[in-house]
C-alpha cells in the first residue's frame, strides 16, 4: 500500500523508481571505481535496489516483505566502500536522477537522503 504524501507518490511511484534504478546501474556497470565491488550481471542487484528504493521513498514495504530488515551497513560490510567509491556511487546517482527526470524539490531531497546513507555505508579508509 502506498501512503499518501510520500516521496514515492510525489515522484510518480514505481515507474519513476524503475527509471532511476535503470539509469543508475547503467552507470555503475561502467564506473571503474565501482565495477570491482559489483557483480558482472547487475540484474538481481538492480531488482533489490528497486524494492529498497520503493520502500525508502515511502512506497510499499516490498524490500522488508521479501528480505527482512534492510540492515544496509551490515549487508554492505563485505564490500570495501571507500570515500572514493562513495563519491563514485553518488556521482552515478546524481546523473541517474537527471536522466530519470526526477523533478525538484524531490530530486534534491532524494539526493540529500541518499548522500547521508552513502556516508553511513563507508567502511574502508
Amino acid at each position: 500500500m502506498t501512503r499518501p504524501g510520500t516521496m514515492y507518490k510525489a515522484i510518480g511511484g514505481f515507474d519513476s523508481v524503475d527509471r532511476l534504478v535503470t539509469a543508475f546501474y547503467k552507470r555503475v556497470g561502467k564506473h571503474p571505481k565501482l565495477v570491482p565491488i559489483f557483480p558482472e550481471d547487475l540484474t538481481e542487484t538492480a531488482r533489490k535496489q528497486r524494492l529498497f528504493l520503493t520502500q525508502f521513498f515511502g512506497g510499499p514495504r516490498l524490500y522488508s516483505e521479501e528480505r527482512g530488515n534492510p540492515m544496509l551497513r551490515r549487508r554492505h560490510f563485505p564490500f570495501e566502500i571507500t570515500p572514493e567509491r562513495k563519491d563514485a556511487w553518488l556521482e552515478c546517482m546524481d546523473a541517474a536522477l537527471d536522466e530519470a527526470q526526477i523533478e525538484e524539490p524531490y530530486r534534491t531531497a532524494i539526493f540529500e537522503k541518499l548522500t547521508m546513507t552513502a556516508h553511513h555505508m563507508m567502511n574502508t579508509p
